[in-house]
């Protein structure tokens, strides 16, 4: 593939998030979302198959709305099911699901407790 194919100028490309723990935090992406790691020493870990490739580093700081960071946000087909998914592995719902112009959205934190949101219509 070439580089121009691949990477496109000026649009996203990677996100990186602060990790606690990155075994917990690797584990809960895999079996909810299915996504895939590579790691790179003990301190990063990178992963594909989410939609936006990125990784996680070590850091005792957590990416939440709270404190000022972006929100990166999932899509589902089924709302309840995802939600279901994340609590039953280990993510703790921080906003039940909710309508808003558009759709239907919950917020969750995963084990390290960064927050993310999954949305659907």
């Amino acid at each position: 593939m070439s580089e121009s194919a691949q990477f496109k100028h000026h649009q996203l490309n990677y996100a990186e998030f602060p990790c606690r723990d990155l075994t917990a935090t690797k584990a809960f992406f895999a079996k909810v979302f299915g996504w895939r790691f590579t790691d790179y020493g003990p301190d990063y870990t990178a992963f594909a198959h989410s939609g936006l490739d990125g990784g996680f580093f070590r850091s005792e700081q957590m990416a939440r709305t709270a404190n000022g960071s972006a929100l990166l946000v999932l899509y589902s087909t089924n709302l309840e099911a995802t939600q279901a998914e994340v609590e039953q592995a280990g993510g703790q719902i921080i906003q039940p699901i909710f309508s808003f112009p558009g759709g239907r959205r919950f917020h969750f934190t995963e084990p390290s407790g960064n927050e993310l949101a999954v949305w659907g219509m």
